[in-house]
């Protein structure tokens, strides 16, 4: 290590580091594969896209992608003109404007990876494409990567659609949860509509400038393709823009892991990927196998009659849609209402409003101890909670710039009167807090804290507060669920009838 620094310098071993992936401190020729491309121009194809031989007779699918950068006036930063953020640490942010192929045509066949395994699963089981390879005890993966790897089996095709939008998608996320999942939403004698999400994210710089991760909150969509994989119907990728925020941003400063990170959140109002109709075969033969029409040399498509597809099963896609986010955050298998709904629903089943409220959004990884992250993947997953949370509270988390946004719209008062009260509690970066219906707070902890008391031995909490239960093994659990019964308690004199 110390004999590489003094070779390549900080800014040289930081770039060897970040395609040395087994750390060996040397580059093999598949670890060198980025650069070798970049120098050239030319892109082998991989072993995984060379496992199957393509059907030259297959049909083919037209795919149109839709992109409308990020708005740059979203990012927090923007609030004091990106002051001390070097103008090259945004370039390739900036330069982002258009997608990088605006239509591509793909295999039908390539989309089998789509298809649910062989096994029957009922509509809205979940089963995944790419599997989730992190969880709290793995950690994350490296920020100093520049290049993907080379994707492998069903990867291929993720990777080649996203590749649309920008050259270096990362078909697995830094952070947990990573991959792919879908579940089957219509199903008929021959056709399947299968509803997917998707976690992944883009390496925007090259060097010499520092990595620049984009992650969208998710990508989401659906495909309708026939069950033996040989003709798509209809298919469409994007990423939701129904929120304020909808994509997080982490940028290094220096020449290691450990260097500064800024990190910020934004609005994208559009990433999406279309079908311009269902798929059509290049060659069109009669049973004797005579040609009978084919694709026109100047690309035109055969002229298709297409049959009505008729569901036999079919489930609401918004139901399709909460299967996909459980199966991804456990923890969400109590249900957290936008904001206001959340007090309102409080107020006619009398129960006690439990809140969340971030800096950023939950599905996007914050690299901080006290992160949303880490309490989906603990406390908020565990059984106890879940259970109590269901009982006796309405969830809800919400952004801080929407609560902000709410306290200035004078539109409605007690709305307002509501965001206020929360942002008065409010400590960077999460806090979870207990209230009446009427807003009143009525207990509080922020992230931060509730992490370094749970990691204390036991007889070091000098809070009675939250004191440890000898009934869970793990104090985080037995920590929370404390948190939220003395906010019950605090509440009895309120909810008297």
């Amino acid at each position: 290590q110390e004999l590489a620094l003094k070779s390549l310098g900080n800014e040289g071993l930081f770039l060897f580091s970040s395609l040395d992936t087994n750390k060996d401190l040397y580059l093999s020729p598949e670890e060198f594969k980025p650069i070798a491309e970049k120098l050239t121009g030319v892109a082998p194809v991989s072993e995984s896209e060379e496992e199957e031989t393509p059907d030259p007779e297959g049909e083919t699918l037209s795919i149109v992608a839709k992109f409308q950068p990020l708005v740059m006036e979203t990012m927090t930063k923007s609030k004091d003109g990106f002051l001390g953020i070097s103008h090259v640490a945004l370039s390739g942010l900036r330069n982002w404007t258009a997608p990088a192929a605006p239509m591509s045509v793909l295999l039908a066949r390539q989309f089998k990876a789509f298809l649910p395994p062989k096994n029957n699963l009922d509509l809205g089981d979940p089963w995944w494409i790419i599997p989730s390879e992190l969880n709290i005890f793995t950690g994350y993966l490296s920020n100093n990567r520049f290049y993907p790897p080379p994707p492998k089996g069903k990867e291929v095709i993720i990777h080649r659609l996203l590749s649309m939008f920008h050259p270096r998608p990362f078909v697995r996320t830094r952070f947990a949860p990573q991959g792919a999942v879908a579940c089957i939403q219509a199903s008929s004698s021959f056709y399947y509509t299968i509803a997917f999400r998707i976690h992944a994210e883009f390496q925007l710089n090259e060097p010499p400038n520092f990595p620049f991760w984009f992650s969208p909150g998710q990508f989401t969509g659906y495909i309708v393709l026939s069950k033996d994989s040989s003709h798509v119907r209809d298919f469409r990728l994007f990423v939701p823009n129904n929120r304020s925020l909808n994509v997080d941003m982490e940028w290094l400063y220096g020449a290691s892991e450990s260097s500064n990170m800024e990190v910020d959140i934004g609005y994208l109002p559009q990433m999406e990927l279309e079908s311009t109709g269902p798929s059509v075969p290049t060659v069109i033969r009669d049973e004797s196998g005579k040609v009978l029409d084919s694709r026109d040399p100047s690309g035109e498509p055969i002229q298709f009659v297409f049959e009505e597809i008729t569901w036999q099963q079919e489930i609401p896609w918004q139901e399709a849609a909460h299967r996909l986010e459980v199966a991804m955050y456990p923890f969400k298998k109590i249900s957290y209402l936008p904001f206001t709904e959340a007090f309102e629903r409080a107020q006619a089943e009398k129960k006690l409003v439990h809140s969340i409220l971030l800096w950023a959004k939950p599905p996007v990884p914050l690299p901080v101890p006290g992160s949303g992250r880490t309490l989906r993947e603990t406390v908020l997953e565990s059984s106890p909670i879940l259970a109590l949370l269901n009982e006796s509270f309405i969830s809800s988390w919400s952004l801080v710039k929407e609560l902000e946004e709410l306290q200035s719209n004078r539109e409605n008062e007690f709305h307002s009167k509501l965001a206020k009260l929360h942002l008065e509690k409010y400590n960077f970066p999460v806090e979870m807090i207990i209230c009446l219906p009427n807003g009143t707070v009525i207990h509080h902890i922020n992230a931060n804290y509730f992490l370094d008391i749970t990691s204390m031995k036991p007889e070091d909490v000098e809070s009675s507060i939250f004191s440890f239960s000898t009934n869970f093994e793990d104090p985080s659990t037995a920590t929370y669920l404390q948190f939220l019964k003395e906010g019950l308690q605090r509440a009895k004199p309120y909810l008297q009838p």
